[in-house]
């Protein structure tokens, strides 16, 4: 990212982070901390690594990228997929295919977790982080 940053001679005004929050929620504080900035028209361009980094809800992210963006003259650029709002591109075109797919690993995850949860707890395994009580 921070090559595509210098390669472009583009000026990075602030990262948003969002460790250990998931990408399939879009109320996440560094989210809403863009959200803000945009509206106070302090960036005019967000960068990300891949789109699943800008969120995992394709019907949101969707929304973001076809309409809060360019409403707000908001560039949108997911450097590992070749996704560039600012360039007319046929991997702009299959955006929307990518949100998809990013939106359905993150069900699968959840399911096979979930799945495994169950079988542990079945079997008997120790599930918490802290025991409810001491001997």
């Amino acid at each position: 990212m921070q090559r595509y940053i210098k390669e472009n001679n583009l000026t990075l005004f602030k990262e948003y982070i969002d460790d250990g929050v998931s990408g399939t929620t879009f109320n996440r504080p560094g989210f809403n901390e863009l959200l803000q900035d945009i509206e106070n028209k302090s960036i005019n361009m967000i960068i990300t690594k891949d789109l699943s980094r800008l969120g995992r809800d394709y019907i949101k992210t969707g929304e973001y990228i076809e309409n809060y963006f360019p409403k707000k003259n908001i560039r949108y650029v997911a450097v590992t997929d070749g996704i560039d709002t600012y360039i007319d591109s046929t991997n702009n075109d299959i955006t929307p295919f990518k949100a998809i797919m990013n939106d359905m690993y993150a069900k699968d995850i959840s399911k096979k977790i979930r799945s495994v949860y169950k079988e542990k707890q079945k079997q008997g395994e120790y599930l918490c982080s802290t025991p409810a009580y001491r001997l």
